[in-house]
């Protein structure tokens, strides 16, 4: 329906499928990143309560995984960006 829409506003089907594409991949990416924040979330709080007291090193790796994810999905979505501003 979007690619229906997308060809009756004048754009090619060229363009079209990558304007879909890129929308379908930032979804993808955002998903990701959540998905992978949440396991690293939720395997930080169960070791937090498995050994109180390695609390300090158990969020600092989190901190670090959690901001290394945030990155490549940031990075896949200005990439998502750069597909549908070029299409």
């Amino acid at each position: 329906m979007l690619l229906a829409l997308l060809l009756q506003a004048g754009l090619g089907l060229g363009t079209g499928l990558a304007i879909m594409g890129a929308g379908i991949g930032a979804g993808l990416v955002a998903l990701g990143a959540g998905l992978g924040i949440g396991r690293i979330g939720g395997s930080a709080m169960e070791s937090i309560a498995r050994q109180p007291e390695a609390t300090a090193r158990i969020q600092t790796a989190m901190i670090i995984a959690a901001a290394l994810i945030e990155g490549v999905a940031l990075f896949g979505v200005v990439v998502c960006l750069l597909i549908s501003f070029k299409g």
